[in-house]
């Protein structure tokens, strides 16, 4: 039985998961374009605003994307633990987008109880996602598993890293300081978001700096 087609022990092809995931990441990106389209901003610069919020979203996705890509190409799904992981970050992948529409959509001033919720909510998403991430990917940085190449080992070790403090880094943001503090009328916790993005761009470009 090929690489494609073996089962876990639950019976569930590998292919199958495969095609599940790629569907679910394809209707979180579609999701997420909606308010695009079915919110009109009241002036010119919010055609840019809506853009950028997009972009912030699209960007989580994608390197979501990628990185879980990557990983499932190699990583075995045949027990039920990592099947069980790897359905919840799905769960997680499809949460992402409501969670994200709720932070653009409610206003600081008129709700300000939903948007903590709202956005305590994305920060343990997020936080989900990148344990998930970090978790698999630690399988592959284990010399004794043998899955990957002795010379590949440091950089999946230091993308389970980065994937570890991008998943501390989402979880401290729900705590009520980052909530109360403010930088330009927003909430620090906001900010905050951005430091992941960076990070992994950051161990990206040194990668394909060291091919």
């Amino acid at each position: 039985m090929d690489k494609t087609t073996r089962e876990n022990s639950l019976g569930i092809a590998r292919s199958r998961i495969e095609s599940l995931s790629d569907i679910i990441f394809g209707l979180a990106l579609a999701i997420s374009s909606i308010p695009l389209i079915t919110r009109l901003p009241a002036r010119p610069v919010g055609i840019l605003v809506d853009l950028a919020e997009f972009g912030f979203s699209f960007l989580i996705l994608m390197s979501v994307w990628v990185g879980y890509t990557n990983i499932m190409s190699i990583l075995p799904v045949e027990d039920t633990l990592t099947l069980n992981l790897n359905l919840l970050l799905l769960f997680f992948v499809s949460a992402e987008p409501y969670l994200f529409y709720l932070n653009i959509t409610f206003d600081l001033l008129t709700h300000e109880v939903f948007l903590d919720l709202a956005s305590t909510l994305y920060a343990l998403d997020m936080m989900g996602l990148m344990l998930i991430l970090a978790l698999f990917t630690n399988q592959l940085a284990k010399e004794e598993k043998g899955l990957v190449r002795k010379d590949s080992l440091n950089q999946f070790r230091r993308v389970r890293n980065i994937l570890y403090v991008s998943a501390c880094l989402f979880g401290i943001t729900i705590l009520p300081m980052f909530w109360s503090l403010k930088l330009f009328a927003q909430p620090i916790r906001f900010y905050l978001w951005f430091i992941p993005l960076i990070l992994s761009s950051i161990i990206r470009i040194s990668d394909q700096s060291q091919d």
